[in-house]
């Protein structure tokens, strides 16, 4: 039974958990449902069953005092319940029923982790939905008898591990990127044929998601082959020349009213999305490259093997690839022992990230409010005593210039990660504030929510426009890192019209080596590199300023991620969307080189003169 999302939606917005377990997860009336009390340090609280199966119960919790209990309470709470029933999830409540606090206890051997989500009424509950997905009990499950302990709490897990999907998948796709690498004819340099094979895998793969969620020419799931039978008919191999570069260039990459009507006719109702993904690559810049038609039926028939799930539910069927397949296979496919690339469990980027991002949110709101606030022990009990103060701090000044460096993203698995994290912050923030009678605040979030179809989708995109940042030696892994954070965005629209423009991310994603270079730029050296060496190559770039440089670097670089936001041309120009975003791009490039020959002289002096290293 797959998951009804607007139905499940709908109840857990309205905090109708016990309707949710039985009417749509398919679980059991509670065979008792009078609430049973417990008193810990002279508090009184209620624990009332709402749903079981198989042993396994699911409770709702309440204070006398109408507020949900402190971590250490909730742990009392939990040991108390678990005497007489071993696994169990327990949902903690307030009085009024618009805030709760889900939580389950994992056991590994003598070891137990609390796993635990806050959910506030009015947030947006996509993450959270995916997390109740694993947790539907299909009715050819109950044909014969019920599954056993066992089998529901496994239920909680099987949906977290995509490896058995991805390394069946990954075998037949590594066979698939050795062979369309001979069909890519114009590049004579090996590494940029390889490279250039994963730039164009990479576009096929993203658009497969988007028409699996039928987000492509009025739901057409089976856009690509549709289009590439059309293509064969009109001719031989033109499927790459005229088609794919047609609906990457002249359509994902410029606004609808940009288009000429030849395109439109071409390759039907495409929303416009930006990013890096759709402008011309620098190899494509570079050579005059050719694709047969019979790669592309390779690759398509491969990908129509697999169900194609967008969303990264926890309910992964046999023949389901979702976005995490794309880590799996890059850090796979590109030699670990050469390269150090090892594939990280989800499980792990997310504690990790959870422990990490918690903490610095939890230390920053204690710093800036110590003179009037208890400090917030963790983000649960800073996330539960949500109040006006603590949102706008959060809203306008913590949030928006929080950011998160993976100094070795490789394929985007921490950042993937954090954005999660960021997630759940955000949307308690958002969701706190319609319940609050702050105005001002108020009338901030209504502007986002009109100016925005999906307020999930405005989330993502600003945690991956403004929070999130990540340097690989590989280029190649950077790419793929940009690619998954874009999944993952476009996974939280319900429906194409909630799709907005891509952020520019190519200036927060990079390569580079993060384990050489210099910590802290002294600007009177950069500023004198080439004054003291009359005839050296440098000495044409000694006037250059340090800090303008670095001024126009970030005023071009704001510009360019702003253009994401922008639903359509500028109406005080007449250049084209695109063109606009190459020349800001080319400029900040150009930027980049003139500042890095100064910054890699003044290294080379640091090595030399400071550490004696001879290079």
């Amino acid at each position: 039974m797959a998951l009804n999302f607007q139905r499940t939606r709908d109840l857990l917005s309205k905090f109708k958990f016990s309707d949710l377990f039985i009417e749509e997860l398919g679980w059991s009336k509670p065979s008792r449902q009078k609430p049973e009390t417990l008193k810990i340090d002279n508090k009184t609280y209620q624990y009332q069953k709402i749903a079981e199966l198989s042993g396994v119960a699911i409770f709702e919790v309440t204070a006398a005092d109408g507020n949900i209990p402190e971590a250490k309470v909730r742990v009392a709470i939990h040991q108390e319940v678990t005497k007489f029933i071993n696994e169990n999830l327990l949902i903690f409540i307030t009085e009024e029923r618009t805030r709760s606090l889900w939580y389950w206890v994992k056991r590994e051997g003598s070891k137990s982790y609390v796993r635990d989500h806050l959910y506030v009424k009015g947030q947006p509950g996509d993450l959270f939905l995916s997390k109740l997905g694993s947790l539907v009990i299909d009715i050819t499950e109950l044909e014969h008898g019920e599954p056993t302990v066992v089998e529901i709490a496994y239920k909680l897990q099987r949906g977290f591990d995509v490896e058995p999907v991805t390394k069946k998948f990954y075998k037949e796709f590594q066979e698939q990127h050795q062979k369309f690498l001979l069909f890519v004819k114009g590049i004579d340099n090996e590494i940029d044929r390889r490279w250039y094979t994963s730039v164009i895998l990479n576009r096929l793969m993203f658009v497969y998601f988007l028409q699996r969620k039928g987000f492509i020419d009025n739901e057409d799931l089976n856009y690509l082959q549709n289009k590439l039978e059309q293509s064969k008919q009109k001719g031989e191999d033109h499927f790459y020349g005229e088609f794919l570069k047609a609906l990457f260039f002249e359509s994902f990459a410029k606004p609808e009213i940009e288009r000429n009507l030849s395109v439109q006719e071409l390759v039907g109702k495409v929303k416009y999305l930006n990013g890096g993904l759709f402008l011309k690559h620098h190899i494509e810049d570079k050579y005059q490259i050719s694709i047969v038609d019979e790669a592309f039926e390779q690759v398509l028939d491969l990908f129509g093997r697999y169900s194609w799930n967008l969303d990264d539910t926890p309910e992964g069927k046999d023949d389901e690839i979702n976005p995490d397949v794309l880590g799996y296979i890059f850090e796979k496919y590109i030699n670990q022992k050469a390269f150090g690339a090892y594939y990280t469990r989800p499980q792990i980027t997310e504690y990790l990230c959870d422990r990490t991002i918690h903490k610095l949110i939890v230390d920053r709101v204690n710093d800036a409010l110590s003179d009037q606030y208890k400090p917030f022990e963790d983000i649960n009990e800073l996330l539960i005593k949500l109040d006006t103060n603590v949102c706008r701090l959060l809203m306008e000044d913590i949030l928006p210039n929080l950011s998160i460096l993976d100094p070795a993203c490789g394929s985007g698995a921490f950042l993937v990660a954090a954005m999660k994290t960021l997630i759940q912050v955000y949307s308690a923030v958002f969701g706190t504030i319609k319940l609050i009678g702050d105005d001002t605040l108020k009338t901030k979030l209504e502007d986002i929510e009109n100016s925005h179809p999906s307020l999930p989708y405005f989330i993502k995109k600003r945690i991956v426009s403004d929070n999130l940042y990540g340097i690989d030696i590989m280029e190649e892994a950077t790419e793929i890192a940009k690619l998954r954070l874009f999944l993952a965005l476009v996974s939280s629209a319900n429906d194409v019209e909630e799709l907005e423009p891509l952020p520019n991310i190519d200036f927060n994603i990079m390569a580079g080596n993060s384990l050489i270079g210099l910590i802290k730029v002294d600007d009177t050296a950069f500023d004198a590199v080439g004054n003291s060496l009359q005839g050296n190559l440098l000495q044409s770039l000694a006037a250059d300023n340090y800090k303008k440089i670095l001024e126009e670097k970030n005023k071009s670089v704001e510009l360019y991620k702003k253009h994401a936001f922008l639903p359509k041309a500028l109406p005080d120009t007449d250049t084209p969307q695109d063109t606009r975003l190459k020349h800001l791009r080319k400029n900040i490039e150009q930027l980049n080189k003139q500042s890095q020959e100064k910054l890699n002289f003044l290294l080379l002096d640091e090595f030399s003169k400071r550490f004696g290293i001879k290079v």
